[in-house]
Parts: C-alpha cells; structure tokens; sequence
C-alpha cells in the first residue's frame, strides 16, 4: 500500500520498539506534521484484567483538568429538575418530547444524564442507547439527583473509561494544539483513575502497556514508569 510523503516521515522519526519517557512521548507527537486539522491525542492502555468477571469489567470516569478540547453536547433526561440543568449547561433537557425523539431515531448528543426518578421511562430506551454507549448509568456518574454537577463536570472535560473485551481502555485525553503540560496532565490523570480502579482480583501486572497517538498519526509507545 502507497503511503503519503508525511506518513513516511513521521514513522521514520519514531523508533517502533523504544518506549519513550511520557515527556519525549507527548513531545514527539506535537513535533511530526499533523494533519489539516486539530487532530484528538489517544491513549491506548494494556490492562492485566479478564474483562469477562463481572470485578474486572473496569468502568469509571476521569475528569480531566484541561479538558478534551471538544464541544459537549449534553441531554439531560428529567422532569423535575429541567430548570437546574439548563442552568448548568446542558443542551437540552426535558423527558417526554425526548423520549419520542429517540424512539424516532435522534442520538444527536454526546452524553445523556438523567435523574434517578425517570430512570423507568429511560430504560426503555436501553435497546437505542445501549450500542451507542448513551445509555445513562450510576457507575458513569450520569444517573444522579445532582444533574446540575454532573453536567458541569462533563462540559468540563468529565469522560467514561470503560475497558474493552480485550481488557484496552482507548480514551481521548486532549487536542494536539494543547500545550505540552497540559497533554502530560491529562494524561496522569487517565493513569490515576486506572490505578484507583483496579480490582483487587486482578493477577499479575495491572499496567501492562501505554501508547500515545493522534487521530491521523502513528502510535508511540511510553515507558509506563514515567507515567504512575
């Protein structure tokens, strides 16, 4: 397969099996060329968890101090509280005229909180929401009575973590435009999440792997001592 002039250049400035400090990392993938436009930073971590026991299904959010650098669109599902989530922040609010929307087929959001009082009315929509990961649940913080928090907590940079069948989280921890240290933070903040997460049934080592990429560049390992 023919590759582009700056794919080539990029790989040839990465060495494929050196593990780099976070710091060289993060430095690298703001110094190749980057694409026409401001391209996601991606961590993709190895975990030593068997996804299939119910204990090791790790499921968690992160707030990230400097944000994911993208816009937020938030639904909140309620009735009493509608006021109090546009106050806050969110996109829309409401449940009824909502409810029929998605059942019509509209998913135009990013993240769907809802209070614990509609929860009956929302878990019909299981089936629409589940495969788009929309799904409100109290594990992701977005099934709560203080939906004015959860909201401000998610447009400010809050994100699900959630380990895949093959025990990867793949997460997004900020825009290649950001600065240097505030990638780096993000990025232990990923990592400390991980950590207070991890079962106690979990055998063997946790942190396994780390890579770092950008939405159009190529993978760079870390060396995982530099990031916990």
């Amino acid at each position: 397969m023919k590759i582009s002039k700056r794919v080539e250049t990029n790989y040839s400035k990465i060495d494929r099996r050196k593990e780099y400090s976070l710091k060289e990392a993060v430095s690298i993938l703001k110094d190749i060329q980057g694409a026409k436009f401001d391209e996601t930073v991606e961590a993709h971590i190895n975990l030593g968890v068997d996804p299939r026991h119910a204990d090791q299904n790790i499921r968690g959010t992160v707030l990230y101090p400097f944000g994911t650098g993208k816009k937020i669109r938030v639904l909140v599902l309620t009735k009493s509280k509608v006021d109090e989530a546009i106050q806050a922040g969110a996109d829309f609010a409401g449940l009824e005229e909502y409810v029929e929307k998605i059942q019509g087929g509209w998913t135009d959001v990013d993240v769907i909180i809802s209070s614990p009082d509609v929860m009956a009315q929302v878990g019909k929509l299981g089936k629409i929401l589940g495969p788009k990961g929309l799904m409100p649940n109290p594990k992701s913080g977005t099934v709560t009575n203080d939906v004015a928090a959860a909201v401000k907590e998610v447009k400010a940079g809050r994100v699900e973590v959630r380990v895949d069948k093959n025990g990867l989280i793949h997460s997004p921890v900020g825009k290649r435009s950001f600065p240097q240290d505030s990638l780096e933070e993000n990025i232990k903040a990923l990592m400390s999440t991980l950590m207070r997460l991890r079962p106690t049934s979990a055998k063997g080592i946790y942190f396994q792997k780390m890579t770092l990429t950008t939405t159009m560049g190529p993978g760079i390992r870390v060396d995982k001592s530099t990031v916990i």
